[in-house]
């Protein structure tokens, strides 16, 4: 499918991820009219999908929901995030589409989830894990998508020049800041220890955090391997960008990222710390690129911008 046809729709979300800023340009490009109305204080979040604001700013997004639907002439709600699904599910005139990120299954968010999950006419998870956790088996599994021409192979050389790192050293990127708790940067640093014993050489294990997007994929390029290991995710797209750099990956056994690496070499998946130190001096004696472009193409934008269509279409 190549367009929305003028399809109309009112976009919920709690913080304006660049992922989901993604998802609306490519939409937008395929003929969806959106709008996106977000909860108040978003600009105070730092990738916490908006848990940290309060009850004053979810109880100050109703009206501005409600002034939305009054003023706007849509065909659909898409709710983003499981703590925006009560505002579109409140309403009995649109159909409702809820795409859910990951840590919206669990903990209190996944309650507010699972008590409206049941209401909307589909849902969209991450990954199968995260369908087994909503409990909904008729849960659509739409990874959210990534840039193939900004994350590409880049010469590791050029990439380390650029973003200022040792062009001789052996660097291990974790993909976030240090202070993100549920990437658990302890065990990475332990990992990575880890491997520097057993292989007898230096390892600088690189974190990035508050880096223009535009630069990420320069930093990805520079790393020998992209270390990532999370206690729960949804579909990482830290994940699918090294593979489209092909840049190797080892990682915790997390939401879809077996399904990722299952063609992808070298990488590896660990369910324990040791497994995880296993699997990274392997990838580092490998000394190579991956192959995990190829498999990235399957969730580019493009594809899965025509799968979310298909979705609205199938609701309507």
């Amino acid at each position: 499918m190549s367009n929305g046809d003028g399809l109309r729709v009112l976009h919920l979300v709690t913080a304006r991820e660049i992922f989901f800023d993604q998802q609306i340009e490519t939409l937008e490009r395929k003929g969806i009219e959106c709008t996106v109305c977000v909860v108040p204080g978003a600009e105070q979040i730092d990738g916490d999908m908006g848990t940290r604001r309060g009850v004053k700013e979810y109880l100050q997004y109703l009206p501005r929901v409600r002034s939305e639907l009054r003023n706007g002439d849509y065909d659909l709600i898409h709710a983003n995030y499981g703590l925006t699904a009560p505002y579109a599910i409140t309403q009995l005139r649109l159909p409702v589409v809820l795409t859910l990120w990951g840590s919206d299954v669990v903990g209190f968010d996944g309650l507010v989830t699972k008590a409206c999950a049941w209401r909307c006419d589909a849902v969209t998870v991450r990954s199968e894990e995260m369908r087994e956790l909503l409990g909904k088996d008729d849960a659509y599994i739409v990874p959210s998508g990534i840039d193939l021409e900004k994350f590409r192979p880049i010469d590791r050389q050029e990439a380390r020049r650029r973003v200022g790192w040792d062009t001789d050293g052996t660097h291990v990127l974790f993909p976030y800041s240090p202070e993100y708790e549920r990437k658990n940067y302890p065990l990475a640093d332990r990992v990575v220890n880890g491997a520097e014993r057993e292989l007898g050489t230096e390892i600088t294990l690189q974190t990035i955090s508050g880096v223009p997007h535009e630069e990420v994929p320069y930093y990805v390029n520079a790393a020998d391997v992209m270390l990532l290991t999370s206690d729960h995710e949804g579909s990482p797209n830290t994940v699918k960008e090294a593979m489209a750099c092909n840049v190797p990956v080892v990682s915790t056994d997390v939401g879809d990222v077996r399904e990722r690496l299952e063609d992808v070499s070298p990488s590896g998946i660990g369910t324990t710390e040791s497994e995880l130190v296993d699997r990274l001096v392997t990838v580092l004696r490998a000394g190579e690129r991956s192959n995990g472009r190829d498999a990235a193409r399957e969730v580019s934008w493009d594809r899965i911008g025509d799968r979310l269509i298909d979705i609205y279409e199938s609701v309507l």
